[in-house]
C-alpha cells in the first residue's frame, strides 16, 4: 500500500532545471534513504520490497557507473518478483550473471561461444579472469573460489529447472521466495566479485 501511495510521486517526470523539480528530487532522494534505513526500497510500479544490503548497493553503484542498462534492468526484475513471483525472480537472478558475462566478453573482445547460455559465457569469463581454483595457493581462498564456480553453475541450473524460463517438467519445483533471495544473494555476490576483478585485472594493465 505504502508503495503505491509514493508511486506517482517517486516515477512522475521531473525536469532538473526547475526550482520546484529540484526540491522535489532532494525530497525522493530523503525518501530513498529513509526506506534504505528500514532495509527497504522502492521499485518502479508502486513497489516496497526488502533491500539486499550494502553488498547489493555496491553493486548498484558499479551499474550506474559503467551503464550497465541489461543488468540494471534484470536487478530490478529481480528484487521486484521475490515475493509475488519466485519463479520469474531466479530467471531474473540467472540473467543477470548472464548479462554481465556477455557485456564482458563484448567489452574485452574475447570470442563468443557457440552457444550464449550461463555456463558457456561464464566459462568464457572465468577463465579470462583467471577463476582457477588450481592455481590458487591458499586453500581457504581456493574453496572459496571452488564454491563461487559451483554456485554459478547452480543458478543456471535452477532458471534451467525450475524457473519462468522454460516450462515445467514431470518433477515440479516448490520455490519460495527464500529460494528466490537465494539464487539472487549468490548472484549478486558472484557479479560484483568479476566486476572487482575486472576492474583490477585493468589496473594492471
Amino acid at each position: 500500500m505504502l508503495g503505491r501511495l509514493i508511486e506517482n510521486y517517486m516515477e512522475a517526470p521531473l525536469d532538473p532545471n526547475n526550482t520546484w523539480d529540484i526540491e522535489s528530487l532532494k525530497d525522493r532522494e530523503r525518501i530513498t534513504n529513509v526506506l534504505a534505513h528500514s532495509e527497504l526500497q522502492y521499485v518502479k510500479g508502486g513497489k516496497l520490497v526488502g533491500a539486499l544490503g550494502a553488498p547489493s548497493k555496491t553493486l548498484e553503484d558499479f551499474i550506474k557507473d559503467r551503464d550497465f542498462v541489461s543488468i540494471d534492468m534484470e536487478f530490478k526484475r529481480a528484487l521486484s518478483n521475490v515475493e509475488v513471483n519466485p519463479r520469474e525472480a531466479v530467471s531474473a537472478a540467472s540473467n543477470i550473471l548472464e548479462s554481465v558475462c556477455k557485456v564482458y566478453i563484448a567489452e574485452e573482445d574475447l570470442e563468443s561461444p557457440a552457444k550464449q547460455d550461463l555456463k558457456h559465457v561464464w566459462s568464457v569469463v572465468r577463465k579470462h579472469l583467471g577463476f582457477d581454483p588450481s592455481i590458487v595457493e591458499d586453500q581457504d581462498l581456493q574453496q572459496i573460489l571452488t564454491g563461487l564456480i559451483s554456485i554459478t553453475e547452480g543458478i543456471g541450473a535452477l532458471r534451467t529447472h525450475a524457473s519462468s524460463a522454460h516450462g515445467a517438467g514431470k518433477k515440479i519445483y516448490k520455490l519460495e521466495p527464500r529460494h528466490a533471495r537465494l539464487a539472487i544473494h549468490s548472484a549478486h555476490t558472484v557479479v560484483l566479485f568479476v566486476l572487482e576483478s575486472w576492474r583490477k585485472k585493468k589496473k594492471d594493465f
